[in-house]
């Protein structure tokens, strides 16, 4: 006995059609409910080892717990817009080169050449996590990619030689002092060279993070997720406690000008509009340019290590031995090396007076 399904969904007709199918199996020494049975396993199996059931197997359980949280953020996202909604529902096993390079192109196309070779990289995990390798069709498809541009460096403070020139850099600074925009980006852009903070850590900085008292601000470095302590030279907590009484009252120290509850940080290009609207050219500088200048100038005018400058940028710099991440926190050195740098800046400051967007690289 077996059930076609109910009236009126299925007609007296197609229920007739059914029947004779089924009395050919059984003529066929073949049991209707087995080849059912059959039928529903291969589906179910075919279900499970979908591109995106085994995508998401490997992102959870081997991909997310070795990333740090931006980085699991960015792969999840080629997931999302770039890989599943086109492979998700195929059979992994089936997926062929050819589709694959549907999907790169696809990623090219809105020019993001190195997404594009993201996303086959991403795909070559998982194909090697659920397949073996010989049937991972990413193998030697890189070769049909455009070739990634070579990365320009930011925009800095840099003269014709392209070196960073302290006069240029005090240029910068008095064209800060001058800014006639908001209050709160006023801050955040005099506040950004004292810290040379990456720029979404500067914009979404907390006041919960901050201890005055004690000059320092608390964070996770956003590139390698762990705990970074920036000490504030004495410039830096007065910017900070001009700005507590208009912003302190919310969540962010540099809240966005439309939620007056300060509930949203200000946006990306908060910053760098200001330096537009001072006729500061991309060219010459750009938020993260304050990395670079600070990288240079403390190691070639100020004269400090380079371990302690670069534990200062919170960047993930091997031991001696070349195994582990440099635990060492240099806190001291580095609250000295803020304060000096803070002093520093003003000093070139009050310095001659040189045209900054002449002649810049």
């Amino acid at each position: 006995m077996l059930g076609f399904g109910a009236y009126p969904d299925v007609t007296l007709a197609r229920a007739r059609d059914l029947r004779g199918e089924m009395k050919n199996l059984l003529a066929g020494g073949i049991n209707p409910s087995d080849q059912r049975k059959a039928e529903r396993e291969i589906r179910v199996g075919s279900s499970a080892n979908s591109f995106e059931v085994k995508a998401l197997e490997w992102f959870h359980t081997k991909k997310k717990p070795e990333s740090s949280t931006g980085h699991a953020a960015h792969i999840k996202s080629y997931l999302d817009q770039d890989i599943l909604p086109w492979l998700g529902k195929r059979p992994i096993a089936e997926i062929t080169a050819d589709e694959l390079l549907i999907v790169a192109r696809r990623v090219e196309d809105r020019t993001a050449i190195a997404t594009a070779h993201r996303v086959i990289g991403v795909c070559s995990e998982i194909f090697c996590y659920a397949l073996k390798k010989s049937l991972d069709p990413t193998i030697d498809m890189r070769d049909k990619l455009r070739k990634v541009p070579k990365p320009q460096h930011r925009a800095d403070a840099a003269g014709e030689n392209g070196r960073i020139e302290p006069a240029r850099v005090g240029e910068l600074l008095r064209m800060f002092d001058g800014y006639q925009g908001g209050f709160v980006v006023r801050c955040a852009v005099r506040f950004g060279p004292l810290v040379f903070a990456r720029p979404g850590e500067l914009r979404t900085a907390e006041w919960k993070a901050f201890d005055l008292e004690a000059g320092e601000w608390h964070f996770l470095a956003s590139k390698t997720d762990t705990k970074h302590i920036v000490p504030l030279s004495r410039q830096a907590v007065e910017i900070l406690r001009d700005l507590q009484p208009l912003t302190g009252h919310g969540r962010y120290v540099f809240p966005n000008p439309r939620t007056p509850d300060g509930s949203r940080p200000m946006s990306e290009n908060a910053v760098l509009a200001a330096y537009r609207s001072l006729g500061i050219p991309q060219e010459t500088l750009c938020g993260h340019g304050w990395r670079a200048i600070a990288r240079t100038l403390l190691d070639e005018k100020l004269k400090y290590r380079v371990a302690v400058i670069e534990k200062q940028l919170a960047h993930a710099v091997k031991d001696q031995l070349g195994t582990a991440y440099n635990r060492t926190d240099f806190l001291e050195e580095r609250r000295e090396m803020m304060q000096a740098w803070a002093d520093y800046l003003d000093g070139l400051k009050n310095g001659p007076m040189v045209p900054v967007a002449r002649g810049l690289a």
